[in-house]
C-alpha cells in the first residue's frame, strides 16, 4: 500500500459520519475497502471507516499506524452527552482524556478499574496506562476555540440505555461524553507514539434509550464542520 508522508489519519465508525468530508476531499482516491485518501482543508488525509466498537476502532487505528506515514490521528463521529455535561444535541466536544469505562472487574458491590486490579493496559517506558489515555494537548489547544466543550470521554462496550446507569457513570468518572470507540484509538496512538485528537458531535443525551429523539445526521454534519476547521489549523 502506498505511503502518504505526514498524512493526518482520520477514523470514523460508520459511513454517514464521514459523508460530507468524502464529498469535499480533493483528489480523493480509494486505497482499499473502507479506506480513501485525498486533501482536506489543504492537508493530506487518509480516512478509514472502522465499524462500531472497540475492536474495530483498534483495528482501524493499527492499519493507519502500520501502513501509512501518519503524523497525527483524529477520531470523529457522533456520541451521547451525560445529563450534567452542559451539552445539548447539536453541540460539538473534544476529548481531554479517554477512559475505558467498563473494562475491569465486576464485584458484588462495584466495578473495579484496571488500576484497582493492578493491571496496566499499556506499559511504555516508565508510563503506565490503566483505563485512561490522554489526548494530545497541542492538538486539543488548537481545537478548543472551534468547539463547544472539552472534557473526559467514556468508551463503553455496552451503550448506556437508562438514566440511572448514565448518572452512575457520570458521577464515577466526571465524564461529559459517552462513545464506543475513542479509548481504543487513543490507546493505539499511545502505543505507536502518534498524536491523537477526538471530536464528537452530540446526537443525544445519555438517558433512557429513545432513538426517536436522536439527531444523528445533524450531529455528524456539525462534527465534520468542526473537523475541517480544526484541520485548517494544523
Amino acid at each position: 500500500m502506498l505511503k502518504h508522508s505526514g498524512s493526518i489519519g482520520l477514523i470514523s465508525s460508520v459511513p454517514f459520519e464521514s459523508s460530507m468530508i468524502a464529498r469535499r476531499a480533493q483528489g480523493r482516491q480509494s486505497l482499499a475497502p473502507k479506506i480513501w485518501s485525498g486533501r482536506l482543508a489543504g492537508r493530506k488525509v487518509v480516512h478509514i471507516t472502522s465499524g462500531v466498537g472497540i475492536t474495530n476502532a483498534a483495528w482501524a487505528a493499527t492499519v493507519l499506524a502500520e501502513r501509512f506515514d501518519i503524523s497525527r490521528m483524529i477520531n470523529f463521529g457522533i456520541a451521547g452527552a451525560y445529563p450534567g455535561s452542559g451539552l445539548s444535541p447539536g453541540d460539538v466536544a473534544v476529548a481531554e482524556e479517554e477512559v475505558y469505562a467498563d473494562t475491569g472487574i465486576a464485584t458484588a458491590k462495584e466495578m473495579l478499574t484496571m488500576k484497582d486490579a493492578g493491571m496496566a493496559l499499556l506499559v511504555k517506558g516508565s508510563r503506565k496506562n490503566y483505563n485512561a489515555f490522554e489526548l494530545d494537548k497541542k492538538l486539543l489547544k488548537k481545537a478548543l476555540p472551534l468547539v463547544d466543550a472539552s472534557g473526559r470521554f467514556l468508551t463503553v462496550s455496552q451503550a448506556t440505555g437508562t438514566l440511572k446507569r448514565s448518572k452512575e457513570l457520570e458521577k464515577k468518572y466526571g465524564a461529559i461524553v459517552e462513545n464506543m470507540e475513542g479509548a481504543a484509538v487513543a490507546h493505539i496512538c499511545a502505543r505507536y507514539g502518534i498524536s491523537a485528537l477526538e471530536i464528537r458531535g452530540i446526537s443525544n443525551m445519555v438517558e433512557k434509550r429513545d432513538p426517536s429523539k436522536w439527531l444523528k445526521k445533524p450531529a455528524a454534519t456539525k462534527c465534520q464542520q468542526a473537523l475541517i476547521s480544526v484541520i485548517e489549523q494544523l
